[in-house]
């Protein structure tokens, strides 16, 4: 899995005129599924991120976390994120999962950062999504689950 982490002051999404999903303080993810993921790495990223500390604190020092400042995440499924463009000017998508299994590790991934007391909202899964958002720092991160062993 992939996942695309920015601190927000505030973020949300909308699917045609309707917002599917929004929050003020906290993070926006992108996350994208590839072949060979499982409910491991879904398990493993949510627990990463659920312990991300992001935020100043009193000294200026990156020392709190989402559950420190009461903050909330925004998950939106971006299977863009496993496009390759190094050939050519169009990328493929290859190495993205197909949504019957990409869909059901996004949710489990959403449930695991529920099971941390997180607040989480999403979009809407295979729609066409405008995303907006307000990018606090800036502060953006990039976590594969495929690079980084299971350490916490």
């Amino acid at each position: 899995m992939r996942a695309v982490i920015q601190r927000v002051s505030s973020a949300s999404v909308r699917v045609a005129d309707e917002t599917v999903g929004a929050i003020e303080r906290g993070f926006l993810v992108f996350v994208g599924v590839t072949h060979d993921d499982t409910y491991a790495e879904a398990d493993w990223l949510a627990r990463k991120i659920a312990g991300l500390r992001l935020f100043e604190d009193a000294a200026g020092k990156m020392n709190l976390g989402l559950v420190d400042i009461g903050g909330a995440l925004l998950v939106v499924s971006q299977f863009t994120l496993y496009g390759d463009a190094r050939k050519g000017r169009r990328p493929d998508f290859l190495q993205a999962a197909r949504p019957q299994q990409a869909e059901p590790l996004i949710t489990h991934f959403v449930d695991q950062l529920r099971r941390h007391g997180l607040s989480v909202t999403t979009g809407r899964f295979q729609a066409h999504m405008e995303v907006s958002l307000v990018n606090d720092g800036p502060v953006t991160l990039l976590l594969e689950t495929k690079d980084v062993g299971r350490e916490t």
